[in-house]
Parts: structure tokens; C-alpha cells; sequence
């Protein structure tokens, strides 16, 4: 049973072999998958679009400042004139029977009770949570997209793994048929390897598709269609570095968060909102002036006229006094809001740090697993070869080691995914 002995030699000198798709396009690293789904992704558009509708919103509670500005114009024909004056049985005048009247008039708001100024700061707020929640989209789709990534690399690892599998089968399925043909053995091993064989193409169908939906995914979320891509990386049984330095007090990290600025901004919203409300039942004046042009008296007349204006909302108050409380209570939501999400994001942090430390320990783990396995294997290898150990215990060995290796390969990438939600979580 030399040639039995040899395919454990083999299965070690096995190197990682490129698996290449005729689909594929290009090849791309990590970092140029995160580029290609920040310049490309939709959300990224959509959340760049929204920032330049914040933007077109504040510049436009600008202009709130500034006079309003209209022009006015009206003309009218009668049968008989508006006005008419009996100035006698014999004489009677008719007047305005026709006219022509129009203006154009300016009005500047003097004061507004602070809902001018008030909007204009809720405006900029808006344009900051625009700018907060393009970060947040940000962290999502490099999220996304490391995930999509990590599964096409833990599924390409798991088909060099099946493709060393088969190889070791395949020898040995021909050492097994020479010891059936001479009697060394029973029919028994040969169709228990052959059955191993089959399930090891079933195995390759599943994982290819797998693959390809995968690749798919990710060359739709880079924005290049339904076109498929490759990515590359090499793991070589190694073991990731310690996540230790990656270490941040969640305490100092939660100014940095996306998520905890949107919390303050909330706030500072419904703080603008109760002033704006308040500013709704205050009194508001305004200054303007107008040049006019009539003609209802069958000559023609212009003039200049300026004009001031105060308004009181007297009855407004009875329902104005109840959106104040509202406000009110608003605001002391938000507050409530802050502390209390606050709590939460420095709890998620440390529930991320966590999350990294145990990834971090199951790639250990796998690792081990891999040494373990591997030398299972080679000593059923040799048992085999001694006939002291069934073809099924071979089996199974070699399942343990395929197993092995793909629980390697699923750890590492759950590590670099939960590394990249530890340090969104901290706020890098």
C-alpha cells in the first residue's frame, strides 16, 4: 500500500491553487472592491443626492431674509360704470366703467417672533444629519461589501479544499481497485470511496453555485451590473493579528460615532422646533413699500406708497400654547433619547470588542484544529496501509481534516468582519 501512504504526502504538498472563472472580468482586491461600491453603489448616490437636498434647503431658508419682492396687475371692462352720480333729473355721471390697475411692492420682515433665524439654524441642521447619515451609509456599504467579499474568499478556499479532496480520492480509488483486483481487499472499500467521491461532486455543485450568486452580488453592489467579478486573497493557514491595539475606552470613542452626533443633532432639532413654535405666537412686523400705476379715471396716475404691517395672532394662542407644551415634551424626548442611546452604542462597542476577541480565538482554534487533523490523518493513513484501520475510519479522518480547514477559513473571514464592525462601532 505504498501509493495509499503517498496521498497524505501529497495532501500536504498540496499547494493553494487559483481557481479562475470564465466569467470573470477582473480580479479585485478588498480595497478596490470598497472603492468601486463607494463611487458606484446606489446607496452612496441616493445619500450624495440627499446631501445636496440639504444643502438646496438651506440655501433657501436663506433667502427668507431678504424682501419679498411681487408685481401685481389687474384690468376691468362694464357695461356701465361702478360709480354713478345723479347730478340732476337731466344730468347724471357714470364713472370706473373701464381701468387698468398694477403695481409692483416689497415687503421686508422686521421681526418674526425668531422663526426666520430659527429656520435657517434647523436648515443647517439638516444639512449636518445629511452629512451624518452619509457617513452611516458609508460604514454600510464597506460593511456590505467586506461580507460579500469574505464569502466569495471563504467559498473559493472551500473549492481548493474539495479539489485537494478529490485528488487524494482519485489516487486512492486506483490503489483500492489494484488491491480488489488482487484480492487484498474487499469491494466494500472501493464503493464506500466511490460513494465519498459522490458526495464530494454534490459538495462542488452547491459551493460553485454558491459562488457564482456570490460574485454576482458583489459585482451588482460595486455597481458593475450583472457582470461577474474575481477577488483575491491569501489566507495561508496563518493567523490574523491580535486585535489587542485595536483596544478604544468606549467612553472617549462615542464623540467620534456618526450615531451619537445624530442623537445631538436630534436634540438641538427640537429645541429650534419649541423656538420656532414659541416664534408662530409672537407678534411680527414687517416694512414695505410699493410704485403703483392706475387708470380707472380715464388718465393715467402713479405713485409711491410705502406701508407697515403688524400682525397678533390674538385667538392663535388658545391652540399655540399646547404646541408649545408639545414642543416642550419633544425635546425632553430627545433628551431622554441621548442618554439612553448613548448607553447603548458604548454597550454595542464593548459587545463588538467581544465579538472580535472570540473570532480572534476561533481562528486559534481552527488552526489547531487543522495540525490535529492533519496528523489524525496520517495516522489512519499509515493503519491503512498496516491493515489495522477500516476504509471508513480513513474516511473519516479525512473528513475531519475537510472540516477543519473549512472551519478555518469560515473563522478568518468572520474575524475581518467583525473587526470592520468594531472599529464603525468606535467610530474609525
Amino acid at each position: 500500500m505504498k501509493h495509499t501512504i503517498q496521498i497524505f504526502f501529497f495532501m500536504l504538498s498540496f499547494g493553494i491553487v487559483s481557481l479562475g472563472s470564465a466569467n470573470a472580468q477582473r480580479t479585485y482586491t478588498l480595497d478596490e472592491c470598497l472603492e468601486q461600491a463607494l463611487s458606484n453603489n446606489v446607496r452612496m448616490k441616493n445619500a450624495e443626492n440627499n446631501k445636496k437636498i440639504s444643502a438646496h434647503d438651506r440655501k433657501s431658508a436663506f433667502t427668507k431674509y431678504f424682501p419679498s419682492v411681487s408685481a401685481t396687475g389687474a384690468g376691468f371692462i362694464a357695461n356701465n360704470g361702478l360709480f354713478e352720480l345723479q347730478m340732476s333729473p337731466e344730468m347724471q355721471m357714470s364713472l370706473m366703467k373701464n381701468g387698468v390697475i398694477g403695481g409692483v411692492s416689497a415687503s421686508m420682515p422686521i421681526f418674526t417672533g425668531g422663526q426666520i433665524v430659527n429656520g435657517n439654524k434647523l436648515a443647517e441642521v439638516g444639512e449636518e444629519v445629511s452629512r451624518l447619515q452619509y457617513n452611516l451609509s458609508e460604514n454600510e456599504v464597506r460593511l456590505t461589501t467586506e461580507n460579500y467579499f469574505w464569502q466569495i474568499i471563504t467559498l473559493k478556499e472551500k473549492l481548493q479544499t474539495l479539489a485537494a479532496v478529490e485528488t487524494q480520492l482519485d489516487r486512492l480509488t486506483k490503489d483500492v481497485e489494484a488491491a480488489v483486483e488482487a484480492g487484498i481487499t474487499t469491494r466494500n472499500d472501493l464503493l464506500q470511496i466511490r460513494l465519498r467521491q459522490n458526495e464530494t461532486q454534490s459538495s462542488r455543485i452547491q459551493v460553485e453555485n454558491a459562488l457564482s450568486l456570490s460574485r454576482n452580488l458583489l459585482a451588482q453592489y460595486m455597481g458593475l451590473g450583472s457582470d461577474s467579478v474575481d477577488v483575491a486573497f491569501s489566507m495561508d493557514n496563518q493567523l490574523p493579528e491580535n486585535p489587542s491595539n485595536l483596544f478604544e475606552v468606549p467612553e472617549n470613542a462615542l464623540v467620534r460615532t456618526s450615531e451619537y452626533h445624530l442623537l445631538r443633532q436630534n436634540l438641538k432639532a427640537s429645541r429650534l422646533q419649541k423656538d420656532i413654535t414659541i416664534g408662530k405666537n409672537l407678534p411680527t412686523v414687517a416694512l414695505g413699500g410699493g410704485y403703483y400705476y392706475e387708470n380707472l379715471m380715464d388718465r393715467d396716475h402713479t405713485f409711491w406708497m410705502g406701508f407697515a404691517t403688524v400682525s397678533i395672532p390674538i385667538s392663535g394662542w388658545w391652540g399655540g400654547s399646547h404646541d408649545i407644551k408639545k414642543q416642550k415634551l419633544q425635546v425632553r424626548n430627545a433628551e431622554n433619547q441621548l442618554q439612553d442611546q448613548s448607553q447603548m452604542l458604548m454597550i454595542r462597542m464593548q459587545q463588538t470588542w467581544n465579538d472580535l476577541n472570540d473570532a480572534y480565538k476561533q481562528v486559534g482554534i481552527a488552526l489547531s484544529s487543522i495540525e490535529q487533523a492533519t496528523e489524525n490523518l496520517r495516522i489512519q493513513t499509515d493503519y491503512y496501509g498496516a491493515g489495522t484501520c477500516t476504509m471508513s475510519e480513513w474516511l473519516d479522518a479525512q473528513t475531519l481534516f475537510q472540516q477543519s480547514r473549512d472551519k478555518y477559513v469560515e473563522a478568518y473571514a468572520q474575524y475581518e468582519v467583525k473587526k470592520r464592525e468594531y472599529m464603525q462601532a468606535t467610530g474609525r
